[in-house]
């Protein structure tokens, strides 16, 4: 049976005015600069044209060529060809170097489902992160490309239509993490999201259009490191990083490297953390509100503290303190609201457990319990597990217990794989007191925890 020829190819290379030739020269370009090597010519093309297949590799390098020659984003599957989802681990390595790619990068992200690719510490090699992240410390801004003579016009009501799901999905994250709402929002961010991004806008309507989908980005980062998908979470937040350079974002672009820093603390990695932390504060300074700065200050914090550097650490936390302390003087954005004392609480306490300061631990843990909304169950959840680890520190054994024990039964926290390894460490922590029917109480409600957790 012949294969049908590919009608759609064919329809965007006679839009683009693109010859098999010129367009086989193009896709070996794109796939040169971004390190590769493929031997597509004008008989490769026509066997395209006539419904022969592709690699899944060159698929991309092709969506990036018609991009660049039609100023707009060609997404793989607007191709025609027929791509079979995959289990292998996402193909999307290193810094995007335009927009097109940052957007068809992130068009193959979000094809990618969390529980089908590989999970575990997998994350991008220490070469690549080092150059994307120079690659931004050093860039200028794309600009926006305001083209009048797009059929589909944004305005700011779509703006504030994206800025609302990210609302709305950034709430479902902090009331049940563990990537709750992560299909969805995959879904709303490919279908409605990126297809904005290559239409037509206003100067003005084009910066705030970068800013809310940048923000449904790293959201989308961040439900896939909640789940444990690291290798996900990794390129979603680098290709996110891409986003920010287009409208020169400095503030938001600093907050992507402070989560990457998160991550890689997280991991074991505290050198990286270190190196992305102080990447944030360095790239964010001249942009940001003071509270942003304290929020990048303590993440660099944080990576001191697990490098066990006590003299950075403390200088860290105080210049937090010093940025926090004049925060109400800035106009924060939105996404910016839950950097309040709270959090600073939560951070320092992670800091002062790590360097093994118990007493201190306890302070700041105590405070940030009592401070954080109920409402954020996840946040409150690692609040009182490191309240339970200082308290542990301290000696004091039935109180961590009971500490930890309220953690777990006392939200939807659970949900979260980072929360559930708080709590691993935790019952690590303790099996020397194997015997003490404090611990083996405990022991138990983690069980049933995780019970009920599989019956809901």
């Amino acid at each position: 049976m012949n294969a049908e020829p590919n009608r759609r190819l064919a329809n965007l290379m006679a839009e683009a005015g693109a010859s098999n030739k010129g367009l086989a020269k193009r896709v070996r370009e794109v796939a040169q600069r971004r390190g590769a090597h493929v031997g597509t010519t004008h008989v490769v093309v026509q066997r395209w044209l006539n419904g022969g297949g592709i690699q899944p590799q060159t698929v991309l390098f092709l969506a990036d060529a018609l991009s660049e020659k039609l100023h707009r984003r060609i997404a793989p599957t607007d191709l025609g060809f027929h791509l079979a989802p995959t289990g292998a681990p996402p193909a999307v390595d290193g810094y995007p170097e335009s927009l097109p790619a940052a957007l068809n990068a992130l068009d193959d992200l979000t094809q990618q489902r969390p529980e089908d690719t590989p999970a575990g510490d997998l994350l991008l090699p220490e070469a690549d992160v080092n150059s994307g992240v120079l690659s931004w410390l050093i860039s200028r801004p794309d600009g926006l490309t305001v083209d009048t003579s797009n059929c589909r016009r944004v305005g700011m009501r779509d703006v504030s239509a994206v800025r609302t799901a990210a609302e709305m999905f950034m709430r479902l994250d902090f009331l049940y993490g563990g990537g709750h709402g992560h299909k969805a929002l995959r879904h709303y961010f490919r279908h409605e999201v990126l297809p904005l991004l290559g239409a037509g806008y206003s100067a003005r309507v084009g910066n705030a259009l970068f800013g809310a989908a940048t923000e449904i980005s790293q959201l989308l980062a961040w439900t896939a490191y909640d789940t444990g998908n690291h290798a996900l979470a990794d390129r979603y937040l680098l290709s996110t990083l891409r986003l920010t350079q287009v409208v020169d974002d400095r503030m938001m672009g600093a907050r992507i490297l402070a989560n990457m820093s998160h991550q890689a603390n997280y991991l074991g990695r505290p050198s990286r953390a270190v190196q992305l932390a102080r990447a944030a504060v360095e790239g964010g300074k001249e942009r940001s509100t003071p509270r942003a700065k304290a929020l990048f200050a303590a993440h660099e914090a944080r990576a001191l503290s697990a490098a066990r550097n006590h003299k950075g650490a403390s200088l860290a936390m105080n210049e937090a303190e010093r940025f926090f302390a004049r925060a109400e003087a800035g106009e924060d954005p939105a996404w910016l609201s839950y950097m309040d004392e709270a959090e600073l609480a939560g951070e320092f306490c992670h800091c002062f457990r790590d360097l093994g300061q118990g007493a201190e631990a306890v302070r700041f843990a105590e405070r940030a319990v009592a401070l954080t909304d109920p409402k954020y169950a996840r946040t409150l959840g690692f609040c009182r597990m490191v309240l339970a680890q200082s308290q542990l520190l301290n000696g004091e054994l039935e109180a961590a217990v009971t500490t930890a024990g309220l953690a777990v039964t006392g939200g939807d926290a659970l949900q979260s794989a980072r929360f559930q390894r708080y709590v691993s460490d935790f019952q690590r922590d303790v099996s020397v007191h194997a015997e003490n029917p404090v611990v083996q109480h405990f022991n138990e409600q983690v069980r049933h925890a995780l019970q009920r957790l599989n019956d809901d």
